[in-house]
């Protein structure tokens, strides 16, 4: 098992885990997903694990149910303990952005996953990643 700084939901069946640099929008755009219709599965740090060829996130039990609302503080959501990872997002800057990138997968723990660059705080960021996340693979 690997502890890795990143936020994780599940839009449906498919985990989605979100990596950036702090103030970067992992919360930001999580909280959006879960608004519309996403479940929370851990705020900040995700527990990696591979089973059976899939890579999986979890939550710390220490982090259960929990997220960052920046300006208010950390708030009770409900949540799932697990998700199979389908997508990844990098957050960077929309400068930083690339229209149309060679590479849409990364490998983590010896797992090839679609990856997408994202700005977190684009307004249509949290569109972007439920289309994504839609598609199968």
């Amino acid at each position: 098992m690997a502890l890795i700084h990143a936020t994780c939901v599940a839009i449906a069946a498919t985990g989605v885990l979100i990596r950036g640099a702090s103030g970067a929008g992992k919360s930001d755009l999580a909280l959006r997903l879960i608004d519309g219709g996403a479940e929370l599965v851990a705020d900040d740090y995700c527990e990696i694990t591979v089973k059976d060829g899939h890579l999986v996130a979890a939550v710390p039990l220490n982090l259960a149910g929990k997220i960052e609302v920046r300006g208010f503080g950390i708030v009770p959501l409900p949540f799932c303990a697990s998700a199979v990872v389908g997508l990844v997002v990098d957050l960077m800057p929309e400068a930083d952005v690339e229209r149309m990138p060679g590479t849409t997968t990364c490998t983590i723990e010896g797992v090839s996953i679609r990856r997408m660059e994202l700005n977190a705080f684009a307004a249509s960021a949290a569109a972007k990643v439920r289309i994504i996340a839609g598609q199968t693979a």
